[in-house]
């Protein structure tokens, strides 16, 4: 007998788990819903959102299901009335104190709190609040930061701070006054933001949403496609999300597997839009008289091979260098450097992401 197995009774369903774990890990993995907005698997558990309070034989209160570790023999309750009336009215509370006009926003059919409103069946919010709208922060090239639809889950502080160890953002000021921000509250391009965008992939609702994406297409429009990303050797798993044929943006997902566990760099997820860019060149061009003019394959590489073995028969091999691309492929690169070594015969090959 496994002494870390723990058996749990959850709702009259016996479920098993291990030593260690949360309720919450325990129900998920064992199929049952218990709702979160603040939590994160890439992330410790932060008991912050109370969405995912559960009622417990013996225990006093709702105890967050995410941070209460399981004990063998414990009796859990996921959707009782009592329970099911705290967590709307939490919602209730989200919706009230915030802008989230779905029709407006860029993350309406992908929003977790969305989600959580259609599930708990709210259709009209009993309270009233003095939320005064704030001015959108657009003034970078990547990222909007949209302050009305935040609700505080801390998943974008965490995210930075914990999983990209950036620490750029945190919660400032105190009950209703509070709201996510840089030090000394400066726009997002003005404070020490690597752009790395983990804040906008860990974000439930649209507070944090991609500037090159907005008005490109709705969720239900993509379609993922998933790739390696193309910048460096890394190996990072992403999605391209497509829409007419066109890349509007690059996401990447904690269940993909890869090295990069979800998470990205500027590069990976912002720097798609070489893709579909106009200048990308489509036909080789050949210099003459101080300009370009285009040519044929043929006429292009027939060119380079004389041009090589001239430079290569007058000053060595040595004279020559040659530098390879992420954007290759492994097979490209490998004949890259055997043309290099073997047929030209130097070793003076490079490649953009050897640092």
């Amino acid at each position: 007998m496994d002494n870390n197995i723990i058996t749990l009774k959850v709702n009259g369903q016996s479920v098993r788990g291990k030593k260690g774990q949360t309720v919450l890990e325990i129900c998920r993995e064992n199929g049952i819903h218990i709702p979160t907005l603040c939590y994160h698997p890439k992330m410790p558990p932060y008991g912050g959102c109370r969405l995912c309070i559960v009622e417990i034989e013996n225990m006093r209160g709702l105890p967050p299901s995410c941070t209460t570790p399981a004990v063998d023999g414990m009796s859990v309750h996921t959707h009782t009335d009592k329970v099911m009336g705290v967590r709307k009215t939490v919602l209730e509370l989200l919706l009230a104190y915030g802008n989230h006009n779905c029709l407006l926003c860029e993350q309406t059919g992908n929003c977790e709190l969305q989600d959580l409103v259609y599930e708990h069946g709210i259709d009209h919010v009993r309270f009233k609040s003095d939320f005064v709208p704030q001015p959108l922060d657009d003034a970078n090239a990547m990222i909007i930061r949209d302050q009305n639809k935040c609700v505080l889950c801390g998943r974008c502080v965490r995210g930075c701070l914990e999983v990209q160890v950036n620490g750029v953002i945190d919660i400032a000021m105190r009950g209703s006054d509070s709201f996510i921000t840089t030090f000394d509250n400066t726009e997002l391009k003005e404070s020490n933001c690597v752009f790395c965008g983990e804040c906008v992939a860990s974000c439930p609702t649209g507070a944090l949403t991609y500037k090159q994406a907005r008005f490109k297409g709705r969720p239900w429009d993509l379609k993922k496609v998933v790739t390696t990303c193309t910048y460096c050797g890394v190996g990072c798993q992403v999605e391209l999300n497509v829409k007419d044929n066109k890349v509007v943006k690059t996401t990447s997902s904690f269940d993909i597997p890869g090295p990069n566990r979800g998470s990205l760099c500027v590069k990976g997820r912002f720097g798609n839009d070489f893709i579909d860019s106009p200048d990308r060149l489509k036909t080789p061009l050949i210099k003459e008289n101080g300009g370009f003019r285009e040519a044929s394959w043929d006429e292009a590489l027939g060119l380079v091979a004389k041009r090589l073995g001239e430079i290569k028969a007058k000053s060595g091999p040595d004279a020559v260098a040659f530098f390879s691309s992420a954007r290759c492929t492994n097979e490209e690169n490998y004949l890259l450097n055997k043309f290099a070594r073997a047929v030209i015969g130097t070793n003076n090959i490079d490649h953009c992401a050897r640092l």
